[in-house]
C-alpha cells in the first residue's frame, strides 16, 4: 500500500474529522474508501466496455445495405 500526502483546508479537515469520528472511522479510512470506490467503478466500466466489444465481434447480426438520409432519420 502506498502513502500519499494531501493538502486540505483546515476547516474542511475539521469537519471531516468530526464526521469520521461520528461514523466510527478515520479520515484516512474515508479517503481510502472513496478512492477504492472510484477504482471499482472504473474497473466495472472497463469490463463492461470489453464485454460489449466481445459481444459485438461475436454477433452474427449485420447492418445490411439500408441507408438513411439525415432528414429521414430525424423525420417526425
Amino acid at each position: 500500500m502506498k502513502n500519499i500526502t494531501l493538502s486540505v483546508d483546515e476547516e474542511v479537515l475539521a469537519t471531516v474529522r468530526r464526521y469520521a469520528a461520528e461514523q466510527g472511522s478515520s479520515v484516512n479510512a474515508l479517503v481510502r474508501e472513496f478512492l477504492a470506490g472510484i477504482h471499482q467503478r472504473q474497473d466495472r466500466a472497463s469490463q463492461a466496455r470489453k464485454r460489449l466489444r466481445e459481444m459485438s465481434r461475436a454477433s452474427k447480426a449485420r447492418r445490411g445495405s439500408a441507408t438513411w438520409s439525415r432528414d429521414e432519420v430525424h423525420d417526425r
